[in-house]
């Protein structure tokens, strides 16, 4: 079924009775009255499929769908009218209308319109995820470099642990890949056939972490619209990665030690206990045992997500695997952005070696793409290296330090030059802009109220 439904009509009787027709076939419905309440609400909650009146006051139903294909290219949008013209109909499909009904609405056929729209979103989702996981598999996985002998034990630790359903906590610096270590103890594990759920903990408040945690019912809360399945229900048999971990707060805390404990949690606002099988893989760039002698974090937690220990290396403690890294990270991007690069500069590649690259990995990553972007020749030179990597730094001192701080500042500049770009590439579209940069379209929202973007958006 579809996770939710927005219902847009102004009449409130026809608005009341399709709700409950809908609700009735256990879908989530959140409404709206009009054309621009219902685009407010697109944005915001992202919903799996539209269904809107034409004739609406303030926005109508085609410049509502002239304003979602926008936003989103590939949602779906079934449109009712009570005029029924052959017109509005042709119109309303060249402009990627998924179908078109006559009002009054035939609840039968509107039924199984739905449902063919999930089918059609069900299909397409699929082959999204095929051809994210052929590219993951292509790519990710050549970041997981093991040329150094810190990365070969580790990965052989990995291997080893993988088939079993302990839980593990990675710690490492920010940007060392312990988001791919988790993924691959997943997809070797024998849960590779269920999902794998990932959530950043430090990008949410403790109310957002916990409704996406646990989910939540309607109503349980300022603006929960409807009922909303969490991040543990949706990993249910797979395997849930919890990042930064150490920022969650004690409340939080208490939640997670009883689902580990029990195996089972109640929505935010909600009384039923749900009942799930997940591996939990937490990660965190901090040394969480020091939090919890600081009484930060919870002892009893931290030994129950600590069953297996992996520590990541920082990249200045495994140099050897600089040049393979380079390497990948060149043919992803190169692809990414359309270039015809064929390898690197001695003098360049040396340069980067001798780096220590306090952002680790995804400073390196960040690095490359840059040195990609800004190359006009088949091969990548020592001019596109930014200067003060040219001139290298002191050792990094640790993800709190400086040293770190300036790489990260680094980073951003990076990151924020190139979502512009494909902003500017794309002529403000944020959809097409977040699929050329490889990133959800939430993230690339994220990122855009992060730096404060602005321009060549619409």
């Amino acid at each position: 079924m579809f996770e939710s439904i927005l219902l847009v009509e102004d009449e409130a009787n026809a608005r009341k009775g399709m709700t409950q027709f809908l609700q009735g076939l256990d879908y989530d419905v959140m409404i709206a009255s009009n054309g621009k309440e219902a685009l407010d609400l697109f944005k915001k909650e992202n919903p799996d499929l539209v269904i809107s009146d034409i004739r609406m006051p303030e926005m109508d139903g085609i410049a509502l769908l002239e304003s979602i294909k926008t936003e989103a290219p590939s949602a779906k949008v079934i449109l009712l009218t009570a005029y029924g013209s052959v017109e509005d109909a042709v119109k309303a499909m060249k402009k990627g209308a998924f179908y078109y009904l006559t009002k009054p609405v035939n609840l039968e056929e509107l039924e199984f319109l739905v449902k063919k729209a999930f089918s059609s979103h069900q299909l397409e989702e699929e082959n999204k995820e095929l051809k994210q996981e052929l590219f993951r598999e292509r790519y990710d996985q050549g970041r997981l470099i093991a040329q150094s002998q810190k990365m070969k034990e580790l990965l052989k630790t990995v291997d080893k642990i993988a088939v079993s359903n302990a839980s593990v906590l990675i710690e490492g610096e920010s940007g060392t890949g312990k988001e791919l270590i988790a993924r691959r103890i997943h997809d070797l594990s024998p849960r590779k056939q269920h999902p794998f759920i990932a959530v950043h903990c430090a990008a949410l408040t403790e109310t957002l972490l916990s409704s996406e945690l646990f989910g939540h019912e309607k109503g349980s809360f300022t603006g929960a619209t409807d009922r909303k399945k969490g991040r543990f229900e949706r990993a249910d048999q797979g395997s849930l990665f919890l990042d930064e971990i150490g920022e969650i707060t004690k409340d939080t805390q208490v939640k997670l030690l009883r689902v580990l404990q029990e195996g089972e949690f109640e929505r935010v606002g909600g009384t039923k206990a749900i009942k799930v099988d997940v591996r939990l893989i937490a990660a965190t760039n901090k040394t969480l045992l020091d939090e919890v002698q600081q009484q930060k974090f919870r002892e009893d937690l931290y030994y129950r997500i600590n069953v297996i220990y992996l520590k990541v290396p920082p990249l200045r403690e495994r140099k050897e695997d600089i040049p393979p890294l380079v390497d990948a990270f060149i043919r992803q991007y190169a692809i990414l952005n359309d270039k015809k690069i064929l390898g690197i500069e001695k003098e360049a590649l040396e340069t980067l070696v001798q780096y220590d690259w306090p952002g680790n990995i995804r400073e390196l990553k960040n690095i490359v793409e840059r040195m990609i972007v800004l190359s006009s020749g088949d091969q990548l030179t020592l001019e596109q290296i930014p200067e003060d990597i040219r001139q290298g730094r002191p050792q990094a001192t640790g993800t709190n330090g400086s040293v770190a701080l300036q790489g990260i500042t680094k980073i951003t500049d990076a990151e924020k030059e190139l979502i512009q770009k494909a902003l500017q590439e794309t002529r403000g579209n944020k959809s097409t802009a977040a699929e050329k940069l490889g990133i959800s379209r939430r993230t690339l929202y994220r990122k855009l109220e992060e730096y404060k973007i602005t321009q060549m958006l619409r």
